[in-house]
């Protein structure tokens, strides 16, 4: 939970209390997006336009408490723009390109992990949304529905179908 104070002096303007907030949440929200585009320049570059419009916009943030949340929204949104441009541009990462990137990063260096990336790009999107904030980041079904702008039973339903996906997919 974020600090409350800190939320509201940036809506007053506080570029002090704005770069806590980042502090805070920018790896939180890079790993989001890694894990959804699997391109790490892709991500810095989506979480860095995220804070720049949240900066630009935290002026009209009604309820304080909802921060997270509504940062999420944005990167969200951020991130399907960016998926856009990867299909219009035909620039979709194939599986081995995830697997080569997946190997050359230390954190991903098993073939369990480059076998959870290659299965991760085999799911939509949408998918990969709702399994990544919900387990990755802990976030309640609620709260994904929330951030994603669904409806709960959808999101419940999709977990449960993508984790069981996955299960298949990692045999």
């Amino acid at each position: 939970m974020f600090d409350i104070n800190a939320v509201n002096m940036a809506i007053k303007g506080d570029t002090k209390s704005f770069e806590t907030l980042y502090d805070n949440l920018s790896l939180e929200l890079y790993k989001y997006a890694y894990y959804i585009l699997g391109n790490e320049h892709d991500a810095e570059d989506v979480v860095s336009e995220t804070f720049i419009e949240a900066m630009k916009g935290i002026k009209n943030l009604k309820h304080p408490e909802t921060f997270k949340s509504w940062m999420f929204k944005i990167l969200s949104a951020r991130v399907k723009r960016k998926i856009s441009t990867y299909v219009r541009d035909k620039k979709n990462m194939d599986l081995d390109d995830a697997s080569a990137m997946a190997l050359g990063t230390e954190d991903f260096n098993t073939v369990e992990n480059v076998m959870l990336q290659k299965a991760l790009q085999e799911i939509t999107p949408e998918e990969r949304s709702i399994l990544l904030l919900s387990t990755v980041q802990g976030y309640t079904t609620k709260e994904v529905a929330g951030m994603l702008e669904l409806p709960q039973g959808t999101v419940s339903s999709k977990l449960h179908r993508t984790l069981k996906k996955l299960r298949k997919m990692m045999e």
